[in-house]
C-alpha cells in the first residue's frame, strides 16, 4: 500500500520514528514538520513549525495523508488532535483535555488522589509563602522536596533540593524570577522518594492498551547522575528492577486506572501515555505522566519493535489496538546522546560534525540539534546527536555503543561514559 504519514517533529525521537516508518510495506511517503537533515534522507521535510497546527492541518488536507504522527508535546496541548479530528484526519496522539495529563503536573497529581493512584505526598500552590512553608514541613519531618513547575518546562521544570534552603530558592526561582515562564504560575511540591526511575509506555486506543518495552532515562548531565536536569542523556531498554511481576503491578495499579480514570473524567486518551515512574521500597510510584513518546527513549524503544510501526499506530488511531499482538526484538538496545558543549546551559551552535560516514553494523545515529550549513552537517541544537545500537545482550549493545562514539567528533562534544550503570551494578557488568 501507499499511504502517506506526516510525522510532526524535528528531533532524534522523530528520526526514530521516521526511520522505522520507512521500512513498512504499507507507507509509502512520509512527510515531516519541520524535520532535521537526517531525516531529510527518508522523509521530504516540510517548512512548517511542529506547533503550526492551522498550517499542518491545511497541508495535511491538501496533501491527502493517510496518518499524522505527532512528536512533541507542545502541538498536543494546542489542540492538533482536535483539529485533525475534526477535519476528518486521522491523528496518534491525544486530544488537548487528554494531553494535560503532561501539561498540567498539578492535575496528573490531583487525578491521581482523586482514582487511587499510587503517587508521593505533594501540595498545589499558587502562594510562595504556602508553597515554602509546605517544603518546611517535609524537611521538618525529616524528608526532603522535589519543586515541580506546573507547565510543560522541555524537562527541565523539576528541583530535586538537597535542603530547605535550596528548596526555597527552587520556588522563588519558579514563581518569581519566572525561569520557566507561565509554566511556573503554579508550583508542586511534592515528598521525594528512593528509589529507581522507570520509564513505562503504554500504546492505547483510548479503551485498550499494548505495552511496550520499560526503560531508563538519564536525566543529569554528568556521569554518577551529577548536575543539572536535561531533555534526557541516555535510555536503554529492559532495567533489571522491571521484572516480569513489576510490569503487572504497573498495569493492575496505574495504567489501568489513569487510563479508566481519564475516560471517566470525559478526557478519553489516545496515543502512547509515558508514565514516569519512581520504585521505592513501597511499590511503583507516579511521578508524571507525558503524552507522547519519551526522547531518548523513543531512540531504544522503537528499534526493538519487531512489528510495522505503521499497523501500530493506525490501529491505535483507528481504536483497533486490541486486535494487534505486536512483537519486539529479543535483546538489548542503548542510547547515548552527543551534547554540545554548555548544555543544558549556554552553548554554540555551527560545529562542524564529522564522522557520521562511518556507521558500525548494529548502530544507528538519530539526528537532533542539527542543520546543514554550506553543504556541511554542523551542531544546531543542546541535544545533537543519539548514537544507538543493538546487541544480543546490554554489555554487548553498550561496548559497541562507546565504539561507534569514538568515531564521531564536533567542538565541544560530550555525553555520558555510564549509560546503564544501575543495570550494570545489578549484573556485575563493568561501565
Amino acid at each position: 500500500m501507499n499511504k502517506k504519514v506526516l510525522v510532526i517533529g524535528q528531533g532524534a525521537r522523530e528520526h526514530a520514528i521516521v526511520w522505522k516508518l520507512a521500512s513498512s510495506n504499507h507507507v509509502g511517503q512520509i512527510f515531516a514538520a519541520p524535520g532535521n537533515p537526517g531525516i531529510g534522507s527518508l522523509a521530504q521535510c516540510v517548512d512548517i513549525k511542529a506547533d503550526d497546527v492551522a498550517g499542518l492541518k491545511d497541508f495535511a488536507l491538501s496533501n491527502q495523508i493517510d496518518l499524522t504522527v505527532v512528536g512533541p508535546e507542545a502541538p498536543l496541548m494546542k489542540g492538533l488532535a482536535d483539529e485533525f479530528v475534526a477535519a476528518g484526519l486521522k491523528v496518534f496522539g491525544p486530544s488537548a483535555r487528554a494531553a494535560v495529563i503532561e501539561g498540567s503536573k498539578v492535575f496528573t497529581k490531583d487525578l491521581c488522589r482523586k482514582y487511587g493512584v499510587p503517587t508521593a505526598a505533594y501540595g498545589a500552590f499558587t502562594d510562595v509563602d504556602a508553597a515554602v512553608e509546605f517544603a518546611q514541613q517535609l524537611y521538618d519531618a525529616g524528608k526532603r522536596a522535589v519543586i515541580k513547575a506546573d507547565g510543560l518546562a522541555a524537562g527541565k521544570g523539576v528541583i530535586v533540593s538537597r535542603d530547605l534552603e535550596e528548596a526555597c530558592e527552587a520556588i522563588e526561582s519558579i514563581m518569581l524570577d519566572k525561569e520557566f515562564g507561565s509554566a511556573g504560575d503554579q508550583v508542586v511540591v511534592e515528598e521525594c522518594l528512593d528509589g529507581e526511575e522507570l520509564s513505562f509506555f503504554a500504546v492505547t486506543d483510548g479503551q485498550d492498551f499494548i505495552t511496550l518495552l520499560p526503560a531508563q532515562d538519564h536525566k543529569r548531565v554528568f556521569d554518577n547522575d551529577e548536575g543539572p536536569n536535561t531533555g534526557g542523556m541516555g535510555a536503554y531498554v529492559n532495567p533489571p528492577v522491571a521484572t516480569p511481576e513489576l510490569q503487572e503491578r504497573i498495569i493492575k495499579e496505574i495504567i489501568k486506572p489513569v487510563l479508566a480514570a481519564m475516560q471517566a473524567e470525559g478526557r478519553t486518551y489516545q496515543g502512547v501515555l509515558y508514565g514516569g515512574l519512581m520504585l521505592p521500597e513501597q511499590g511503583p510510584q507516579v511521578l508524571e505522566f507525558n503524552a507522547r513518546f519519551g526522547d531518548p527513549e523513543a531512540q531504544v524503544l522503537i528499534p526493538m519493535i519487531k512489528s510495522d510501526l505503521y499497523e501500530m499506530l493506525e490501529e491505535a488511531a483507528s481504536g483497533r489496538i486490541s486486535e494487534l499482538r505486536p512483537e519486539l526484538e529479543e535483546g538489548s538496545c542503548v542510547c547515548v546522546v552527543l551534547a554540545s558543549g554548555g548544555y543544558p546551559g549556554t552553548f554554540e551552535r555551527g560545529k562542524p560534525i564529522s564522522g557520521l560516514d562511518d556507521i558500525l553494523p548494529g548502530c544507528m545515529v538519530f539526528q537532533a540539534g542539527t542543520a546543514c550549513q554550506d553543504g556541511q552537517l554542523v551542531t544546531d541544537g543542546g541535544r545533537v546527536l543519539s548514537v544507538v545500537s543493538r546487541g544480543a545482550d546490554l554489555q554487548s549493545a553498550l561496548d559497541l555503543v562507546y565504539r561507534q562514539i569514538e568515531r564521531i567528533s564536533f567542538e565541544g562534544m560530550h555525553y555520558r561514559r555510564d549509560i546503564a550503570h544501575r543495570a550494570l551494578k545489578h549484573q556485575g557488568g563493568r561501565p
